[in-house]
Parts: C-alpha cells; structure tokens; sequence
C-alpha cells in the first residue's frame, strides 16, 4: 500500500506548463496522483512538464485547449476520464495577469481576463462536476491573486476577476459541501517566476515587500495546494489562503 497522500487520484491542473502551475503539477505527482496537465497552446512546455510528472512515478495526459472556450472544457475533461477513470482534483490555475491603465483598457482587454481568470473556473466546474461528485472526496483549489486584496495600479480587470474568484469559492463551498467536495482558494504573492524577456515587474511588486526578506517560489504556493487535495485537510472548505512570506496579513 502506498504511503503517498494521493496516490489513485486524479488530478486536472489548467495553466501547468511553467511556474506555479507546473509546481503544482509536480507537487501533486509527488504525492501519488496521475496528473492531467492543460496549456492554452504551447504543446511544447506540456508535454514536458507531463515528463517530468512520470519521471516523479505518476502518469501524465496532457491537453492543450483554452480553458475559456466550453468545447475545450469538455475535451480536457473527456481525457481525463478516458485515461484514468475519475476525476477527483481540479486546480484552476490559468490566468492572465495582464497591466494596463483604465483609461486606456477596451473592453476586449476585459473580457479576455475575465474569460480566463474568472469564466474559465466555471467552466471547468461544470464540466469536471459530475466526476467530482462520484470521487467522494473531490477536491476544488482555485488560484487566486494577491491585487485581488491590496488593490493595484492599472489591474482593474485582473483585480476584478480574482476578487470574484474568491466570492466563486466560496459560493461553491456551501454548493458542494452535500457531494463532499472542498473549495479552496490559494493566493499567491510576491512569487519570484521567470518573466517573458521585455515584461517589466508587477506594479504592485515595486510597492509591497515581504516579512520574512525573501521572494517566494513556485513550490511553496504547490505544497499548500497538494495539502488542500489531501484527506488531512477534508476539514476546511471555503477558506482564503495566503502564501506570500508576509507581504499581505488579511484574510
């Protein structure tokens, strides 16, 4: 029998081919469960981080599709299913954290975070819902934002969207509560990733430090999502949690 918390578990991780998404994949592999892993387009960087899932011993699927459009929803879920059976964590990661000012946002540039940051999860509930329902112990963790609390300059779209996140969480709690489903939120903050060459750091990174002196890493927001998806934590649904060394004490 194996010692790993997850191991049998099935796992869908939107957004997981870098950065915390792909810690998260990994985290979740190391704790024994088969991992699908979903890109919006880049086949290339999906398909290694489901090697590097497999080479953790667990198996990997991955599914490229954009997890704002219903028909990719029901394909991502349709392939977990076909591999492995079930379906009993879904962590909606996928995100965009895109800067610009108010005045000079269109309505487009709304949409598209909006679509992604907050549709996208709806979606992928829906879709993976009644899976979730027939694992007996799902496990639902979004991806929240720390903006979504403190404010920040020019991310009215991306603040927005994650604060809604954090009312969707906890809605679907008291929703899913009778089916045994948690609902979670994680919020990053202050997390020191890899940035697209030209792409200036956050505003509101300029603006906020941590208290512990130290940027975080992607590992340390995937180990409080792996513990989320585990039986240890079955206690605690609809809650907010932060990883941000310190930078944000709020709820």
């Amino acid at each position: 029998m194996s010692d790993k918390q997850l191991a049998g578990k099935v796992a869908i991780v939107t957004g997981a081919g870098r950065n915390i998404g792909r810690a998260i994949a990994h985290a979740l592999a190391r704790e024994g469960a088969n991992v699908v892993v979903n890109v919006r387009s880049n086949q290339a960087e999906a398909e290694n981080v489901g090697r590097e899932v497999e080479a953790l011993g667990s198996r990997a699927v991955v599914h490229v599709g954009d997890v704002a459009n219903t028909k990719a929803v029901a394909s991502l879920a349709e392939a977990a299913l076909a591999a492995f059976g079930r379906i009993d964590c879904l962590i909606n990661n996928a995100a965009l954290r895109a800067e610009k000012s108010f005045e000079a946002m269109s309505y487009d540039d709304w949409r598209e975070v909006m679509d992604i940051t907050l549709d996208a999860p709806f979606h992928c509930v829906k879709a993976c819902l009644p899976a979730l329902k027939q694992s007996g112990a799902g496990r639902i963790v979004n991806i929240g934002g720390m903006s979504a609390h403190t404010g920040a300059k020019d991310r009215a779209h991306v603040v927005t969207a994650k604060a809604g996140l954090v009312g969707f969480t906890r809605a679907l709690a008291h929703d899913l509560a009778d089916f045994g489903i948690t609902v979670n939120c994680v919020v990053p903050g202050l997390i020191g990733t890899p940035r697209p060459k030209g792409s200036p750091e956050p505003q509101h990174h300029l603006t906020h430090s941590t208290i512990t002196g130290e940027r975080g890493r992607p590992e340390d927001v995937a180990g409080m999502v792996a513990f989320l998806c585990t039986a240890a934590a079955r206690y605690i649904t609809g809650q907010t949690i932060h990883a941000n060394g310190g930078a944000y004490l709020g709820g």
